[in-house]
């Protein structure tokens, strides 16, 4: 190798960046369930209540709107955690799907 050809470290400091970034557990995602023509809203209050645990309440205030709105989001966490709870909800009959949550 010739001596022009040699790289040698520059006498300048690199300039430090200091950035935050989440790890990927630590970064929030959704399960999103979608309304569909089938399932009846009494169904989905009674899968909301039986896989969720939530009450006659959350469950309703969540039926109504995916049947108002399209769609909503049913839980949020882990993407793992997310991804478990939308095959769940397939496993239902329901649409399901997982996305980022928005920051």
């Amino acid at each position: 190798m010739s001596a022009a050809l040699t790289a040698f470290a520059s006498p300048e400091v690199a300039e430090e960046v200091d950035e935050i970034v989440a790890p990927a557990a630590d970064v929030p995602w959704q399960t999103v369930v979608w309304d569909d023509p089938v399932n009846l809203m009494s169904y989905v209050v009674r899968v909301f209540r039986t896989y969720f645990g939530y009450d006659e309440d959350r469950a309703t205030r969540l039926m109504l709107s995916v049947h108002h709105d399209g769609h909503a989001v049913v839980a949020e966490g882990a993407r793992e955690q997310m991804e478990l709870h939308a095959q769940a909800m397939h496993d239902y009959g329901l649409w399901a799907t997982v996305r980022k949550a928005p920051m």
